[in-house]
């Protein structure tokens, strides 16, 4: 049996008609609502037809039909019509993301909330990997007997500012021990800056061994914390908005899963980094997802991906509109992290 072009425009408006309404969808409902030129009869031995071949279910004997994932699949490829955002939406989010522009996850996060208010959906986010950056530039800074302020920057545009716990130390030492390690670590990974590289330093400063050696240990201490990935979710209580979580065990499951760093980032460790990624219910691999879609993108940071942003809901989500402010979100901070807008 073969998908003919009436059955695909049958499977659209169905599909169309689901993501507006979240109700089972009937082909008198299609007959009276949609100009197909076609009667209720022949609507619905099509709808038969496209449930034998995968793309609809029917959940109840008297119901109507809804999408499968297959039928999900189908649109997204093949059927949907993508949405060109508005012009004010446009000049809304470039607004709201250039507006005191400081640091690089002030913009990331507000792109997240931004995600989740335009769509009613949540939205996540990860920033940079700050360990699987190069380092740009380095500052100690003594602040007072006991403790010394560590700024790192790094080629992603993440800036770390952390206290350590250092006694006896001038200023002086610092500054001379920070420009012998910017000079031999100047473009390392994070992740690369060993003990054994810091404390060849002493090579070069033999009047700074003492400070050196114990600035040694609490640096590695310090750059190991660093290993982890930042992570923002948006949006939750939209959650309770969707019909397809009217069960609270269900909600449950998943809020659980939204909420947990650890389990977003295995999902996303799936995703591809070329070009929007869309993953459909079974597709995401949680029993406790089934019923969700995954819309995600890389955004990029001088020419290379570095961070994820996206959006989870119902499978029943209104993905032309996703698409687009997904893309013009991902383009916009590019264009930003670029240096264009600023």
């Amino acid at each position: 049996m073969t998908v003919n072009d009436r059955k695909l425009k049958i499977l659209k408006v169905i599909i169309d008609d689901f993501i507006d309404t979240a109700q089972p969808v009937g082909s008198r409902t299609i007959a009276k609502k949609y100009p197909l030129g076609i009667s209720s009869a022949t609507i619905r031995n099509e709808m038969a037809d496209l449930e034998e071949l995968g793309y609809l279910i029917q959940p109840h004997t008297s119901a109507g039909r809804v999408p499968s994932d297959e039928g999900y699949r189908l649109y997204v490829d093949e059927l949907m019509k993508q949405k060109k955002m508005g012009k004010n939406d446009r000049q809304l989010i470039r607004g709201l993301l250039l507006n005191k522009v400081i640091e690089m996850e002030d913009v990331i996060h507000k792109s997240a909330q931004l995600l989740a208010q335009m769509t009613d959906l949540i939205a996540f986010v990860t920033l940079p990997q700050f360990n699987k950056s190069k380092l740009t530039n380095m500052k100690m800074v003594k602040i007072n007997d006991s403790k010394v302020m560590l700024i790192l920057v790094a080629d992603s545009g993440v800036v770390k500012s952390l206290q350590l716990a250092f006694k006896n130390a001038t200023q002086e030492a610092l500054d001379a021990i920070t420009d012998v390690m910017m000079h031999s670590l100047l473009d390392s990974t994070i992740e690369d800056i060993t003990v054994k590289k810091i404390g060849m330093i002493k090579n070069v400063l033999p009047q700074y061994a003492n400070v050196i050696d114990y600035l040694v240990p609490i640096l590695r201490d310090t750059l190991n914390e660093l290993d982890d990935i930042d992570f923002y979710v948006e949006g939750l209580n939209n959650a309770f908005n969707f019909p397809e979580f009217q069960n609270v065990a269900e909600l449950k499951s998943f809020i659980d899963i939204v909420q947990s760093k650890e389990m977003m980032m295995r999902i996303m460790s799936d995703s591809s980094d070329d070009g929007i990624g869309i993953r459909i219910g079974k597709e995401i691999g949680e029993d406790a997802l089934t019923n969700c879609s995954i819309v995600s993108v890389c955004y990029k940071v001088n020419g290379k991906n570095v961070g994820r942003i996206g959006l989870i809901g119902p499978s029943r989500m209104d993905y032309s509109k996703v698409i687009s402010v997904v893309d013009y979100i991902r383009e916009t901070l590019s264009d930003i992290f670029a240096g264009i807008y600023l």
